[in-house]
């Protein structure tokens, strides 16, 4: 069971601009992707496009693509950096759903779940691998700095939510950190690349990186809130997961704070324990709901993909902005 919370809907709220805008580079970095799964080793390309062909957004590598076009940048490095881009977001995907135990992804069987959790993992390691090519072949070492300075701290990331597992004293700011290294860093480096190979000055890169580090952490916060509040067949995977894994997540967090002390009884035996019964999921949605954790989860979305839009405030206006404008507001309506 969940509970759907109505949310307005921003005006706009669409990726179809982008999409449009990117289409052909994106023709190319799907082409790339294809070819840079290919390996002797038939389960590395079966793992790989079992996860690649499912169905994702591909939002990140747009992002590249979006920023390279912003700048005026003109040469085909972008195309690559895309594709890596992607690997790098794939392969976190693949490690997460073993570290998670997760059985479902984008509405699919998780890849663990059909080859095994060893499977997995090295999959991921080698779309690791050819991600880091292709960054050499671009040239740039700038760019290969971000991008590699960006898989370091999403690993970081992964290895404090694991601390913060089952740990329902995380404050805001602590979970906050998390997701800033496990989800966002990933957006604002995509974002950060483009501008980086179009040559543009610190300020100007610092701008697209901050777009895309305020987007991420819009993005994961509608995530946490869409576990609780969404519906399972535009997740792509079982709502309430979170709880099930004894995630801690910003609902959670705001729950617990404003919660009794028979409230955090609760959310101590449920996640901090590990002990979960019957009906403890509707119990957990119930208090959600008394606290406006839900609800409140969403509008720290809105402030920082309003951070995320003034980022861009002094670009002057093109198709390709405003197409960066309705991703923001795409990312916070999706699912409502």
């Amino acid at each position: 069971m969940a509970v759907v919370v109505p949310f307005e809907t921003p005006n706009h709220a669409s990726i179809e601009r982008l999409t449009a805008l990117v289409a052909p580079d994106m023709a190319r970095v799907n082409s790339t992707i294809l070819a840079r799964t290919g390996s002797d080793v038939t389960m590395i390309p079966e793992v790989a496009n079992h996860l690649i062909s499912s169905g994702g957004k591909r939002l990140r590598p747009m992002l590249t693509l979006a920023m390279a076009q912003l700048c005026g940048y003109s040469f085909d490095g972008h195309i690559k950096l895309a594709a890596a881009v992607e690997f790098m977001h794939t392969a976190t995907l693949l490690h997460d759903d073993v570290v998670d135990q997760s059985d479902m992804r984008r509405g699919k069987q998780a890849a663990r779940m059909l080859w095994g959790n060893e499977a997995s993992v090295l999959v991921g390691d080698f779309l690791l691998g050819q991600a880091f090519k292709m960054m050499v072949e671009v040239g740039s070492l700038l760019a290969l700095d971000i991008l590699s300075s960006a898989a370091a701290v999403i690993a970081e990331g992964e290895v404090m939510q694991l601390g913060a597992a089952k740990n329902t004293a995380t404050n805001e700011d602590e979970y906050l950190a998390v997701i800033r290294a496990k989800t966002a860093e990933l957006f604002a480096a995509a974002c950060e690349v483009g501008p980086v190979l179009a040559g543009k000055n610190k300020s100007e890169i610092a701008a697209c990186r901050s777009y895309g580090m305020n987007l991420g952490i819009a993005f994961q916060l509608i995530d946490d809130a869409l576990d609780y509040g969404g519906k399972s067949a535009k997740l792509g995977k079982n709502v309430g997961d979170d709880f099930r894994e004894g995630k801690i997540t910003l609902p959670v967090v705001l729950s617990f704070r404003r919660g009794s002390d028979q409230e955090r009884g609760f959310w101590n035996r449920t996640l901090g324990q590990g002990e979960i019964k019957d009906g403890d999921l509707e119990t957990a949605l119930g208090l959600m709901i008394k606290h406006n954790a839900i609800e409140d989860t969403v509008g720290r979305a809105r402030h920082y993909g309003a951070i995320a839009t003034d980022a861009l405030a002094l670009v002057p206006p093109s198709p390709i902005k405003t197409a960066l404008e309705e991703t923001v507001a795409f990312c916070i309506s999706r699912a409502y």
